[in-house]
C-alpha cells in the first residue's frame, strides 16, 4: 500500500465520540517538533519508560515520522501539550501461509492516561484505526498486545505465538549437520547495508512475520546510541553460505559478573534460510564460558532440541500470544493466502462491529490457491462453519486449528466433517511466529 497514512481523513466518528466527552482527537504534523515531542513523552509514559534521553527522543521522532500519529488531548488537563492517550499505525504487509503477504494496518503505541479511564478514550482510538485501516485498503488490522483482555471486543483475535527459549550450555552436544557456509563476525555499521535484503526474505518464510522498518534494525544492531553501555555490549554475526552469500544474522550480548561465567542473551535472530538458522543456533549455544543462552521472541516449534544430543537442555517458557488479527475483508484476506488441501467450505462470519460479517464461499484448488466469493443464505450448502470475525482471525495463519475452537464452543460446523475439512484447509507448513514487538 504505497501511500502517506497521513493523506486520510480524520476519522468523524471518534472525534465526536471523543468531544462528547470534553476531549480532542488530533492528527499529528511530523513537522511539529514541539507537539511530536509531547506525544512522545506520553507514549513513553503510557508504557511505564523512563523519560526519554535526546537521543531516544530523536529516534522515536524518526519512526513516529513515518507513521500516522493520533493523540487525544484534554483542554482542562494541568499540562494540556500533552496527550492523555496516544495511538500510531501504519499500512505493511504481514507474511501468510505459502510464502506470500497480504495488507495490513499495523496498529501500536495505543496509551491511555490512568488520569482518564472509563472515558471511552481506549474504543475511540481503535474503532477509529479500524476505519483508517479500511480507508488504507487494509484487508486486516494487527497488533502486539501487552495485555489480553482488551483488543477481543474489537474484533482482534490471538494468531501467532511467541516464547522464551532457554538453552542450559552444559547440556548441549550439537548432533545435527555441519552448515556448509561460515559465521562471522562483522561490524554491525557494515552489517546494516546487507540486514534489510536478509531481513525481508527472512519474514516472507514465516506466517505472522511483518515488514521490518529501518529504525527497527538500527535499534536491534546497537546504532542509534552506538556509544551507550548497551549498544557497546551488542556482538554482531552473520552467516555466509557456500556461495559467499549473506542469508542469516544475530546480534547478541553476555551478562557477566567479572571473573565468572556469562549468560548470552538475544531477541534478533534472522535466518532467510534453514542452513542460516542452524548455523546461527550453533554458534550462539556453543560458546565458552557461557553458562546458558536465553532466546526472547522466538517460536513455539523451535528445531533447535531436534539438534542436540540431549533435547532436555532446551527449554520453552513465556509462552504468550503475540501476534493479535482483525479481518476486516474476508475476501482479499482469504484469497492472500495459501492453503493445505482442496476443498470447499462456507464461512458464516459475524461481526458486532460489522465490517467483515456475511457469508463467503472458500473454495480450494489443487495447488492451494483460493476464490471467495459472497453468497445468500439460501446458497450455503455443504461443508461449512459458523464462527464470529475473532474466531476466523484467530484460525487465518494457521496456528490455531477450527476443531479446537469448535472443542471451545467458539465455532459450530454446520455440516458433518465440516470441521476436519477446515483443519486440513487452514493448516501451515510453518508455525505461526512474529519476533518482534510493534
Amino acid at each position: 500500500m504505497p501511500f502517506d497514512p497521513r493523506s486520510i481523513p480524520l476519522d468523524s466518528a471518534a472525534s465526536a465520540a471523543l468531544a462528547r466527552n470534553g476531549l480532542e482527537y488530533r492528527l499529528l504534523d511530523p513537522a511539529d517538533r514541539d507537539a511530536m515531542h509531547a506525544w512522545i513523552e506520553a507514549e513513553n509514559r503510557g508504557f511505564h519508560h523512563g523519560r526519554p534521553r535526546d537521543v531516544d527522543r530523536d529516534y522515536d521522532l524518526s519512526v513516529a515520522s513515518e507513521r500516522r500519529v493520533h493523540g487525544v488531548y484534554d483542554p482542562t488537563a494541568a499540562q494540556p501539550e500533552i496527550p492523555v492517550a496516544t495511538v500510531d499505525a501504519w499500512p505493511t504487509g504481514l507474511s501468510v501461509p505459502g510464502g506470500r503477504s497480504v495488507d495490513a494496518w499495523a496498529v501500536s503505541a495505543v496509551t491511555v492516561s490512568p488520569t482518564h479511564r472509563r472515558r471511552g478514550i481506549a474504543r475511540a482510538l481503535m474503532e477509529g484505526e479500524l476505519a483508517n485501516a479500511r480507508a488504507a485498503g487494509a484487508a486486516v488490522a494487527m497488533l502486539t498486545a501487552t495485555e489480553a483482555t482488551i483488543y477481543g471486543r474489537f474484533g482482534f483475535a490471538p494468531a501467532a505465538k511467541a516464547a522464551t527459549i532457554t538453552v542450559d550450555r552444559r547440556r548441549t552436544h550439537w548432533v545435527g549437520p555441519d552448515a556448509p557456509g561460515r559465521v562471522h563476525f562483522v561490524a554491525a555499521s557494515d552489517l546494516r547495508e546487507a540486514a534489510p535484503a536478509i531481513a525481508r526474505r527472512a519474514v516472507s518464510r514465516t506466517p505472522g512475520e511483518i515488514d521490518r522498518w529501518p529504525g527497527i534494525l538500527d535499534r536491534a544492531l546497537g546504532l542509534v546510541d552506538p556509544d551507550g553501555d548497551g549498544a557497546r555490549s551488542i556482538r554482531a554475526v552473520r552467516y555466509d553460505d557456500e556461495h559467499g552469500q549473506a542469508q542469516g544474522f544475530a546480534a547478541y550480548r553476555i551478562a557477566r559478573e567479572p571473573n565468572q561465567p556469562g549468560f548470552l542473551e538475544f531477541d534478533f535472530l534472522v535466518a532467510a534460510t534453514d542452513d542460516a538458522e542452524r548455523a546461527l543456533w550453533r554458534f550462539l549455544i556453543e560458546q565458552d564460558f557461557v553458562t546458558g543462552v536465553r532466546a526472547r521472541l522466538r517460536s513455539v516449534d523451535e528445531p533447535l532440541p531436534w539438534l542436540l544430543e540431549d533435547p532436555r537442555a532446551v527449554s520453552v517458557t513465556d509462552v504468550d500470544d503475540h501476534l493479535w488479527v482483525r479481518i476486516l475483508d474476508p475476501i482479499e484476506a482469504l484469497r492472500a493466502r495459501r492453503y493445505g488441501t482442496s476443498g470447499t467450505l462456507v464461512l458464516d462470519v459475524s461481526d458486532a462491529l460489522r465490517h467483515a460479517r456475511g457469508r463467503f464461499r472458500l473454495t480450494i484448488d489443487d495447488r492451494g490457491r483460493a476464490e471467495v466469493e459472497p453468497i445468500e443464505a439460501s446458497d450455503a450448502t455443504g461443508p461449512g462453519l459458523r464462527l464470529g470475525i475473532e474466531e476466523l482471525g484467530a484460525i487465518y495463519l494457521g496456528g490455531v486449528r477450527p476443531s479446537l475452537l469448535a472443542r471451545a464452543a467458539r465455532i459450530t460446523e454446520t455440516a458433518p466433517r465440516s470441521l476436519v475439512l477446515a483443519d486440513r484447509m487452514f493448516a501451515s507448513e510453518r508455525t505461526p511466529h512474529l519476533s518482534i514487538w510493534f
